[in-house]
């Protein structure tokens, strides 16, 4: 599997709220791994092209997989930016075409997350059962593992200052988009079961 350059990460899935010039952040990377009761099966990354959205370039390798539909599977992505409104579509899309799919998306960054049509395909997302978080450390660190050609170096969250503070300040925005309550918002993110009657919780991905 091809791995990304360290550069890469550090700059592209750095969770800073303004990224220093060039602007050359604004890429869409997607890393995703696929799992059949646990056990990994496929893993890959895509990054936008012209016209083509990374999120669009991933939903035709995983119909392209034509999975076994007698079997369940569950999706993990990690994304440098939140899907666009036409991406969180197509991807509801996906799952309602593959019921045998979980999919959960965690992303560093929200994209134009104060424009109204963003913030409503986040919440077609939420609505539609996709699992839908912020990246913390645990994510970074993860994806530095399984992704990055990094040469047996550890991740160094000391670099990206604030690193920690940042994931948690985008997750209290995303939390207001979505209109989770607090309370809601605890048990989203440590709650494995729908405890609460109504009420959809996000589901952090397993790591091996």
């Amino acid at each position: 599997m091809k791995l990304l350059k360290k550069e890469t990460f550090h700059l592209q899935f750095n969770n800073l709220h303004r990224a220093p010039r060039p602007y050359c952040r604004r890429k869409t990377y997607l890393c995703y791994q696929l799992r059949l009761q646990g056990s990994l099966c496929d893993q890959d990354y895509f990054q936008n092209k012209k016209d083509l959205h990374a999120e669009i370039r991933f939903i035709k390798k995983i119909r392209s997989l034509d999975l076994d539909q007698s079997h369940n599977y569950e999706v993990t992505c990690y994304l440098t930016w939140s899907p666009c409104p036409d991406c969180a579509q197509e991807l509801v899309a996906l799952t309602r075409s593959h019921p045998h799919v979980r999919l959960t998306l965690f992303t560093s960054r929200l994209y134009f997350h104060w424009l109204w049509r963003f913030q409503e395909g986040l919440r077609l997302l939420w609505r539609s059962g996709v699992q839908i978080r912020v990246m913390s450390l645990r994510e970074f660190t993860h994806c530095w593992v399984k992704f990055v050609n990094h040469g047996g170096c550890p991740f160094e969250p000391e670099l990206w200052d604030g690193l920690e503070q940042r994931s948690q300040s985008i997750q209290n925005r995303l939390n207001r988009i979505l209109g989770l309550t607090p309370v809601t918002a605890t048990c989203a993110t440590s709650c494995p079961h729908s405890c609460c009657s109504g009420t959809l919780f996000l589901l952090l991905s397993p790591y091996s």
